[in-house]
């Protein structure tokens, strides 16, 4: 998500609402990643109440060192095992299960076009 946000920035919150996680359990996930220098946490310049998450330089070359091998193994894995029959009832099940997450869209609201669901 931070990747794909303009300058690799969001609010808490709204990374919170966009990988359907609550604020304490993101806030732990996101402490984490501030370990290995992944993440940073800053005040919103904007809004003095909330706080912003930033993918560092560090962060960005770790999603672009390790995209390439994970887009592989989920490949091998997982969609080389299914027939094109069953890739496609795997997708209209992601959709039954998104659509019941996500009734209002705001998951996939920000997806390019050939992207979004439903």
């Amino acid at each position: 998500m931070l990747s794909e946000a303009p300058e690799h920035t969001l609010r808490m919150t709204a990374l919170a609402a966009r990988t359907n996680a609550t604020l304490p359990r993101l806030s732990h996930v996101v402490r984490r990643l501030e370990d290995r220098g992944l993440v940073a946490r800053f005040a919103c310049p904007d809004d003095a109440r909330a706080t912003n998450a930033f993918l560092t330089p560090a962060g960005w070359d770790k999603i672009r060192d390790t995209a390439p091998g994970h887009v592989a193994n989920v490949r091998a894995h997982v969609l080389d095992a299914l027939t094109t029959e069953q890739i496609d009832h795997l997708s209209a099940i992601g959709d039954a299960i998104l659509s019941r997450l996500d009734p209002g869209g705001k998951l996939t609201s920000r997806l390019p076009p050939g992207q979004q669901r439903g």
